[in-house]
């Protein structure tokens, strides 16, 4: 079923022309990635097709009584409620319905009402109708939703208390995410949903959007994202709209087969035209052949001209050269502790850094990852410990939120004052491989986006020539392809990368090892990311020994291979857990089938009431309606058990 659909829509701005004549189709269920440049027209699109905004050309048809929840990457939950006030008022439809279901129970076990009347039967009706919205609306199971929910976005029990007002801008943006996700609309419209989450958040996300029971629009410049949730790619480019099916990885290599054949039905065209353009420029003056040429002109004008493949979309073309190499050891840490003001965010980080390793710290958001960049490029001074660099190794350092930009100066000048030496033409050459060319060169670093913020960084950095590049979250801000350009000049970089990045797909292209950061140190494992989830589903035990190990005075840098009395310790623990858990899910299944037993034998009294030879018989209709409250009672109490167990095996 064809929940919308979209008819040649258009958006103008002037004469510019930012997209026209888009057919977009979302079906019930449908999982769709819109993709795109920074400037193509992602998000206006997305307002058009949630309603927000109206097209200047087309039209939009949509199923009757079809919701639409929309997300935009700056919305945050504004309330003055705490965070569990809030999100109990998503159970306020149910509780109403539960209430009358109450309210009807009582009038029809009081006997006052006659069986044979309408007003009984009208109730009966009305009492399986709400019956059947309860349901529908998880009435029995909505609370432990939510519950579920907020403990994927990382707000625990411990959070609820804590009015909306006191988050983070990034906190509200979270809340809006599970706030929108448990409200269950029929389509759900998500722009860039995965800014503020770390990978746990991330990967928490992507299962419960693989079992979501409604249809998807996502914008998402997370490719790994993509690959693991959506089944359709609509690509916004060059003003149109294209479609592509399956996920990320399927809609590039249709994209690149795509482009092949334009190339090839392109260039076959030009050859043509060449020919008869040739044929014109030497036949036209000669009397012989002048009708010939007047032919040959006249194709060429009623010829419908291709346009260039990829012309009017320009890529930045950058690489990281080394002034000199370093050593072989280029940095080390011992008993390194980070933070601030006294308290670590982590400690025991002993880290060993090796000429060329490329490696992508991970962890979850707060435990210091910035702060341990900052820390080795001598920015923050340690809490303890020790740093010890290699021989000739010249530190580069990217910071995420580029603090390091002058915004009072224009692009040019925030270049070019670091290298005075260098002629301004080579700066305007350098800048234009970052896609700053002409008047661009001369805006001011404040008037710039994200992205081209994040582009003058990069350029800056570009010049140094450091043979250690240390990167936080470079990808921010960056579209898909900047991040691809991005991703091939550091593969060529000669030197050492230390990085840190929420992006999985640009770990798994660059990084050699994983480091991940925990409030105890830093556990090393010898891989991209795919192998470090890998590794730590197989080693999940020994998290618990992390702290003991901490306690003890031991490394917490480890390689991912255990020893042998740590994986006996962890193997009986995960017998353990794994026995926990088995024991819970038998109860949980008891507990289902008896509440499909009670749904059974409620259903047969309600149908038993319904019927007219009952009505005549008060003591029978009074008997069955007492039977009816007896077993709601028993339903309700043993939801509220299938809701412990099962916040018990999340907690596991």
């Amino acid at each position: 079923m064809i929940l919308l659909q979209t008819q040649k829509i258009a958006r103008h701005f002037g004469a510019d022309v930012l997209f026209e004549n888009v057919s977009i189709e979302i079906k019930d269920k449908a999982r769709v990635g819109l993709v795109g440049r920074n400037g193509a027209g992602k998000t206006t699109l997305l307002n058009i097709l949630s309603g927000k905004e109206e097209p200047d050309a087309g039209t939009i048809h949509k199923k009757k009584d079809c919701t639409i929840g929309y997300l935009d990457q700056h919305t945050g939950l504004e309330s003055n409620l705490t965070i569990w006030e809030e999100m109990d008022k998503l159970t306020e439809p149910v509780k109403l319905i539960e209430k009358e279901m109450h309210a009807i129970e009582e009038q029809l076990s009081d006997g006052t009402l006659d069986k044979q009347s309408d007003s009984y039967s009208n109730l009966l009706t009305r009492y399986d109708h709400l019956q059947q919205a309860f349901k529908e609306n998880n009435g029995y199971g909505i609370e432990s939703e939510i519950r579920s929910v907020l403990h994927g976005f990382r707000y625990y029990e411990e959070d609820y208390d804590t009015p909306i007002s006191n988050l983070s801008g990034g906190q509200k943006t979270r809340l809006a995410l599970a706030k929108l996700l448990l409200q269950k609309k029929d389509l759900l419209i998500l722009d860039e949903p995965t800014n503020h989450l770390d990978i746990d958040t991330l990967a928490w996300l992507e299962s419960y959007l693989q079992n979501y029971s409604k249809s998807l629009l996502i914008v998402s410049h997370d490719r790994y994202f993509l690959d693991k949730v959506v089944q359709d790619i609509y690509e916004v480019s060059r003003g149109a709209v294209d479609y592509y099916p399956g996920n990320y990885s399927n809609y590039l290599k249709q994209k690149a087969e795509r482009i092949t054949r334009e190339w090839k039905v392109f260039e076959k065209q030009q050859k043509k035209i060449d020919k008869l353009e040739d044929f014109v420029n030497r036949n036209l003056v000669r009397a012989s052949t002048t009708k010939r040429a007047q032919s040959r002109r006249k194709q060429l004008e009623k010829m419908d001209t291709l346009d260039r493949p990829q012309g009017n979309e320009k890529s930045a073309h950058f690489q990281f050269a080394t002034e000199r190499e370093s050593g072989q050891q280029v940095l080390q840490t011992k008993e390194l502790a980070i933070g601030y003001d006294g308290t670590p965010l982590s400690d025991h980080i002993d880290l060993d850094i090796r000429k060329e390793d490329s490696i992508a710290v991970v962890g979850p958001n707060g435990v210091g990852k910035t702060t341990l960049l900052k820390t080795i490029n001598k920015l923050l001074k340690p809490i303890r410990g020790e740093i010890k660099y290699g021989t000739k190794v010249d530190l580069g350092y990217y910071d995420q939120e580029q603090r390091t930009l002058n915004e009072k100066k224009t692009v040019l000048n925030e270049v070019w004052d670091d290298h005075p030496l260098l002629p301004e033409q080579s700066i305007r050459t350098l800048l234009g491989s970052f896609l700053f060319s002409g008047d661009d060169v001369e805006k001011s670093v404040s008037s710039l986006s994200g992205g081209e913020k994040a582009r003058v960084a990069l350029a800056k950095l570009a010049l140094e020539k450091n043979n250690m590049l240390l990167l936080d979250e470079p990808t921010n801000h960056l579209d898909i392809d900047s991040k691809e350009v991005l991703e091939n000049a550091l593969i060529d970089f000669a030197g050492t990368l230390l990085f840190v990045s929420h992006d999985r797909y640009f770990i798994n292209r660059l990084a050699t090892k994983v480091v991940e950061l925990s409030e105890d140190g830093a556990t090393l494992y010898l891989g991209d990311y795919d192998y470090y989830l890998q590794k730590k589903t197989e080693l999940e035990a020994l998290n618990t020994l992390d702290q003991d190990t901490a306690a003890a005075g031991n490394s917490s840098l480890q390689e991912d291979t255990p020893t042998g009395s740590e994986t006996k310790q962890a193997f009986e623990a995960q017998k353990e857990k794994q026995k926990m858990e088995r024991k819970l899910s038998r109860e949980i299944e008891t507990i289902e089938k008896e509440l499909e037993t009670l749904e059974e034998e409620l259903l047969t009294i309600q149908t038993e009431m319904s019927q007219p030879d009952t009505f005549s018989d008060s003591e029978k209709t009074e008997s069955l309606a007492r039977q009816n409250q007896m077993l709601s009672t028993k339903q309700e109490n043993l939801m509220e058990k299938w809701e412990e167990l099962h916040e018990s095996l999340e907690n596991l």
